[in-house]
């Protein structure tokens, strides 16, 4: 985020673009997610446990975005 000064706080609208530009890279990485776990064969008990943890780790940051509005 351009002009943003590392040593004074957020603004609050600086807050909701900063969550905006999360949620935009959450969203890219829940739909990477779901087209991998279409495309996995190889060892896909394997791969499910990475896709878990990556898919949990996703809703977690979404959870708390949304704490933030």
């Amino acid at each position: 985020m351009e002009g943003i000064n590392n040593n004074a706080p957020l603004s609050f609208e600086e807050l909701l673009k900063l969550k905006h530009d999360i949620k935009n890279q959450l969203s890219n990485i829940q739909l990477a997610l779901e087209g991998l776990s279409f495309d996995i064969t190889e060892n896909p008990d394997e791969c499910d446990l990475y896709l878990d943890s990556m898919a949990k780790s996703a809703e977690k940051i979404d959870k708390l975005l949304n704490i933030i509005s």
